[in-house]
């Protein structure tokens, strides 16, 4: 019975998986298979440049970020590396179920490189953190001022009730012994960002750059739609949208995005199939411009494989490494 309380990664993400597509089946049955048709009708080879040119904006930017936090790490990280090996990681968390195994990759590769898989990985987790508190502070900084006269208004109200459930979150967890190391050991992963006020700045600047980078594409997926709204409305929506996505229950993206999107759309007045539509065809757009992260990780492999060959022709480079340590 020791699994029912100590569940495996394997269980844990297939729970996540069957979590993820019962939403997206919950909200069909709600609005129907029509909206989902029609987001992917909209797309066009505009939306698609636009779309791939954004996403390309908010990886230089995340890979920045990346290399600014790796550096107060004492890992230092070329531009070229970080931009590519970003690019590799985002396209497996979009095809990827959990979102996050782009991320183990590239924690993997860099710590491997410099013999230091454990700080690698605390950069990577540390960099991650740090760019979704920024989100969630742009989020609420920008939705909660949102009067009750404005058509937007709920959307303030949900930004305001996700902050209850942060706030509540991290007292629970501050009332018990476990929760209490979790929240300082999440603290000193930090603490090279916040120590430093340049890398913290330089974390903040990039961090708004890749929200807008994101909510941007947003716009442009309904503006293809053709939602009867503005771009700035559609911004509002975005952030809520973009908060709903970075909930690590999803299958390739698919699942709570769809349904808040549905929801958020609802409330704004807009109707909730617009939202589905929408958030069907900002789905879409995210795979396909993330795709040259499939380039880079069949050219990663070609080196790879390459790097076999040469080293003890042909064999792999731990047998070469092991016979050349016993021959001394």
């Amino acid at each position: 019975m020791a699994w029912l309380t100590s569940p495996s990664p394997r269980a844990r993400s297939g729970v996540r998986i069957v979590a993820a597509l019962a939403v997206v089946v919950g909200t069909a049955a709600v609005v129907g298979a029509a909206p989902f048709v029609a987001g992917l009708a909209s797309l066009s080879a505009w939306t698609i440049l636009a779309a791939v040119a954004l996403t390309a904006v908010a990886t230089a930017a995340a890979a920045w970020r990346w290399r600014t936090v790796s550096a107060g790490f004492g890992l230092p990280l070329t531009w070229g590396e970080a931009f590519t090996a970003y690019y590799r990681s985002q396209f497996l968390n979009t095809v990827l179920p959990g979102g996050v195994v782009g991320d183990v990759q590239r924690a993997y590769v860099h710590g491997r490189r410099h013999d230091r898989l454990d700080l690698a990985a605390r950069a990577v987790a540390a960099e991650r953190i740090a760019g979704q508190l920024v989100q969630i502070a742009l989020t609420l900084a920008i939705l909660l001022p949102l009067g009750l006269s404005s058509p937007l208004a709920p959307l303030g109200w949900i930004s305001g009730a996700m902050a209850l459930v942060v706030v509540a979150a991290i007292a629970a967890l501050a009332f018990t012994r476990r929760g209490r190391s979790l929240l300082v050991r999440e603290y000193r992963m930090l603490r090279p960002v916040l120590s430093r006020p340049l890398t913290l700045l330089a974390v903040i600047a990039t961090s708004v750059l890749v929200v807008a980078a994101h909510a941007a594409t947003f716009v442009v997926a309904g503006l293809a739609v053709g939602v009867d709204v503005g771009a700035g409305e559609l911004g509002f929506v975005a952030l809520i949208v973009l908060a709903a996505a970075a909930i690590p229950v999803n299958v390739g993206g698919w699942g709570p995005r769809e349904a808040v999107a549905a929801a958020a759309f609802a409330l704004a007045g807009l109707g909730a199939p617009a939202g589905v539509s929408v958030s069907t065809a900002f789905g879409v757009l995210t795979v396909i411009a993330v795709a040259p992260g499939a380039i880079g990780l069949l050219v990663n492999r070609f080196r790879s494989t390459r790097g076999r060959g040469i080293i003890g022709g042909g064999r792999p480079v731990c047998e070469a490494l092991s016979e050349r340590s016993e021959s001394k």
